[in-house]
C-alpha cells in the first residue's frame, strides 16, 4: 500500500512538472504536423472562431487581403501594381475562451472603364491586425496608389509620383513595404506593388515597362515553408511587370493584356492593367502537442506499474 502511495505522489510531480499544452477547436483545416496541432483559416466571406478550452501560447501568423491592381486607361496598359496585404508573424498567450477570427478579403478587380484598383481588408487575430494591401494607382492619375499593408504601386504617366507607403499602420516588425513609383517621363510604366519582403520596384523608363511586385516573405508555420504577401506587377506599354515572388499577379500591357490575379490565401497583390485582382489572406494558428502526449505516456506507465 505504502508503495503504491508513494509510486501516485511521484506520479503526481512528474505530471506537475510537464506544462499542459493548449486544447482549441476551429479553422478551415486542423492538421497535427512535427509535433505541432495547426489551424488554418482561409474563409474570407464566411466569419469564424478559434475556441480555446484550456489556454497557453501559440504561434500565429495573419495575412491581410491583397489590393487589386489599377485601370490600365484604355490602350496605354498602365495600371500600378496592387499591395500585399500586411505580414505579421509571432506568439500570443490565449485564454479559455472565443476568438474570433476575420480572414480579409483580396481588393476587388477593375474593369477597363473603371479607375483606381481596390484596397483589401484587415485580417484579425485577437489583438493582431495585418492591414490590407493598398490599391494600385490608375493610368495618369496622380492621386492614384494607397497605403496599406504594402503600398500600391502608381500608375503611368502619373508624374513622377511615389507608390503608396508600406507598414500602414505601422507595426514592429515592419508588416510591409512601399509601393513602386512611376517616372516622370511620359510613357513610362507603372509601378509595382510592395511585398512583405521588399518594395515594389519602380516603373521602367527605357522599354516602357511596368515594374516588378516587391517579394513576399516566407513562414514555415504550416509544417512547410511557404511564401506569403507578395506584390502585383505593374502594367506597361511594351511589358507588364513579374508578380513579387510568382504570387503576386503580373502586370498587363499594351491594352490587350490584362494584369492576373493574385494568389488567393497568401494576400498577395494582383497586377495592374486591368482585371488584377487581390488574394484573399490567411491566418495560421499553431501550439505545442508534445506536452499533452508526455503525459499521456506517464499516465500508461504509472497504470502498468499499479496492476
Amino acid at each position: 500500500m505504502f508503495k503504491k502511495l508513494l509510486t501516485f505522489i511521484l506520479f503526481l510531480l512528474m505530471v506537475q512538472s510537464v506544462q499542459a499544452t493548449v486544447s482549441a477547436t476551429g479553422g478551415n483545416s486542423t492538421n497535427d504536423i512535427g509535433g505541432y496541432r495547426i489551424h488554418t483559416f482561409t474563409n474570407s466571406t464566411i466569419a469564424s472562431s478559434f475556441v480555446v478550452t484550456t489556454g497557453g501560447d501559440v504561434e500565429y501568423l495573419v495575412v491581410g487581403g491583397g489590393a487589386s491592381g489599377g485601370n490600365r486607361g484604355g490602350n496605354n496598359g498602365g495600371g500600378g501594381g496592387g499591395g500585399a496585404g500586411g505580414f505579421r508573424t509571432g506568439n500570443l498567450s490565449v485564454t479559455a475562451q472565443t476568438y474570433p477570427i476575420t480572414v480579409g478579403v483580396g481588393g476587388a478587380a477593375v474593369g477597363n472603364n473603371s479607375w483606381d484598383g481596390n484596397v483589401g481588408s484587415n485580417s484579425i487575430f485577437s489583438t493582431i491586425t495585418a492591414a490590407g494591401g493598398g490599391r494600385g494607382g490608375a493610368y495618369a492619375n496622380p492621386s492614384g496608389p494607397q497605403a496599406g499593408g504594402s503600398g500600391g504601386g502608381a500608375g503611368r504617366d502619373a508624374g513622377d509620383l511615389p507608390g503608396g507607403a508600406g507598414n500602414t499602420p505601422s507595426t514592429t516588425p515592419s508588416q510591409g513595404n512601399n509601393g513602386g513609383a512611376s517616372g516622370i517621363s511620359e510613357g513610362t510604366g507603372a509601378g509595382g506593388g510592395g511585398g512583405a519582403g521588399t518594395v515594389g520596384t519602380n516603373g521602367i523608363v527605357t522599354g516602357k515597362g511596368g515594374g516588378a511586385g516587391g517579394a513576399g516573405t516566407n513562414s514555415s508555420i504550416s509544417g512547410a515553408s511557404v511564401t506569403y504577401a507578395g506584390g502585383g506587377g505593374g502594367g506597361g506599354q511594351d511589358t507588364g511587370g513579374a508578380g513579387g515572388s510568382g504570387i503576386g499577379g503580373t502586370g498587363g500591357y499594351d491594352g490587350n493584356n490584362n494584369g492576373s490575379a493574385g494568389t488567393a490565401s497568401t494576400g498577395s497583390g494582383g497586377g495592374g492593367g486591368s482585371l488584377g485582382a487581390g488574394g484573399s489572406g490567411i491566418i495560421i494558428i499553431r501550439y505545442d502537442i508534445t506536452t499533452s502526449t508526455a503525459v499521456t505516456i506517464l499516465r500508461k506507465r504509472f497504470k502498468q506499474t499499479n496492476r
